[in-house]
């Protein structure tokens, strides 16, 4: 597939390593607004996870410093949109409406009317979208999506999922709640998606918090109600710049015992309720090459991507916006009417 990449930021340097690991893959064109970085020189790219950016060779790929010249491309079968969150509906809309396939990085939007708008270009198009949701593709997580789902510890009663960082400095735009959605959206509509995945819609949300971005705080701890489930929690966002490490884990209670993970301490392990303490088995695979392939394999097999499917991440985004309400209802239950 021939793909064209917008956005050579943190994610689109991301993805553009990872692209270079699909054999399937065929860069052809790359799109940012910044010119240096239309060299192929992202040493200078930061963020919360992963190492430093790298130097790439673009000098055999159409350059674009406007994306809407860029989505006009006719070489390109696919975009990979990893713009800023406040961009995301124009420029996928615009992509789809040009016969391209889109992936658009997370979260799909910020709010109910783009994401709605998102998914009826894809329909009117014929084109594939899926949103890069990698969480759903990151083996610690799938392992354990697993292990519940195969049933052998029968249901589930209670669940915690928590992802902190430092507030980003590494990018103005993130910082600006207009462009990102603030730390909320930024880093638990990981964990809003992945409730959503393995448990379906909730009936009520309720949340407390504190929100300060001038300090680089955005802070929820939130409670997706569910009629047989005692209790899901989702805890984290940003915490003040610079020092405050990244992290994010789980912990998932069912009848026959507990599954424990933590990103800087604790691989998949599942504590039995026999009192016997298993590892979990983990696939060693780079979950942004994993999606990545993913949707690829869908464009080419015009498949819709049910693994990650774009209705589920619009749902996401509403999940998220009704988490943010919630929150400033300060523990009042808030209904899941969607």
């Amino acid at each position: 597939m021939r793909i064209g990449v917008i956005g050579l930021g943190f994610m689109g340097s991301t993805h553009l390593k990872a692209l270079k690991n699909i054999p399937s893959a065929q860069l052809v064109a790359v799109s940012d607004a910044d010119e240096k970085r239309l060299t192929g020189d992202l040493s200078g790219i930061q963020g919360n996870i992963g190492g430093p950016g790298e130097k790439f060779d673009f000098s055999g790929l159409r350059r674009y410093t406007d994306w809407q010249k860029a989505v006009e491309d006719p070489e390109v079968e696919v975009f990979d949109i990893c713009l800023p969150t406040s961009f995301h509906k124009d420029v996928a809309i615009a992509a789809l409406h040009s016969g391209k396939h889109v992936l658009v990085e997370k979260p799909m939007a910020l709010d109910a009317d783009s994401v709605d708008a998102m998914l009826e270009a894809a329909a009117q198009s014929g084109r594939l979208l899926m949103t890069a949701q990698v969480l759903r593709f990151f083996p610690a997580y799938v392992t354990m999506r697993r292990t519940v789902k195969s049933g052998r510890l029968g249901p589930v009663h209670a669940a915690i999922f928590r992802r902190r960082c430092a507030a980003p400095d590494w990018s103005p735009w993130l910082a600006n709640k207009q462009a990102s959605g603030g730390g909320v959206f930024d880093l638990l509509i990981h964990d809003v998606d992945y409730c959503l995945h393995m448990f379906g819609l909730p009936e009520s949300i309720s949340a407390v918090g504190y929100e300060d971005l001038g300090k680089g705080i955005d802070w929820i701890t939130a409670t997706f109600h569910y009629p047989e489930i005692g209790g899901v929690i989702l805890s984290g966002g940003w915490h003040h710049l610079k020092a405050f490490p990244f992290s994010m884990e789980y912990t998932v209670v069912c009848d026959g015992g507990t599954i424990e993970y933590h990103s800087a301490s604790t691989p998949p392990t599942l504590y039995r309720a026999d009192g016997e303490k298993e590892a979990l088995p983990v696939e060693e695979k780079d979950a942004y090459k994993a999606e990545l392939e993913y949707f690829l394999d869908c464009c080419a097999k015009g498949r819709q991507p049910e693994f990650c499917p774009p209705q589920e991440s619009a749902t996401s985004v509403k999940l998220t916006q009704l988490m943010v309400e919630a929150r400033s209802k300060q523990g009042e239950k808030v209904a899941c009417r969607l």
